[in-house]
């Protein structure tokens, strides 16, 4: 009962984990914020090109460039999530 009703369960009995499992979570939201940030500047940037806002200027995001770019911010997205660091404690 208590452990399912537990936000944080230490496997050993050591405190310090405590410590240390609020740092990733602390990294993991940071990391998170990053990614966010990057698609939406993404998406605010590439959409309206692929829409033509910029048609009359004589810049249009073909399909297939808008699906290159689509695949590039995901990759960067998961490249920034593997570069995650958490600090060791104790």
């Amino acid at each position: 009962m208590a452990v399912e009703t537990a936000d944080i369960i230490l496997v050993r009995s050591n405190p310090l984990d405590v410590v240390a499992i609020i740092g990733l979570a602390r990294a993991t939201y940071k990391k998170m914020i990053q990614n966010l940030a990057w698609a939406t500047g993404y998406n605010a940037f590439a959409i309206p090109l692929a829409a033509g806002v910029l048609y009359k200027a004589g810049i249009l995001l073909s399909p297939a460039m808008g699906a290159v770019l689509m695949s590039l911010s995901t990759v960067i997205v998961a490249i920034n999530a593997k570069f995650l660091k958490v600090e060791k404690v104790g």
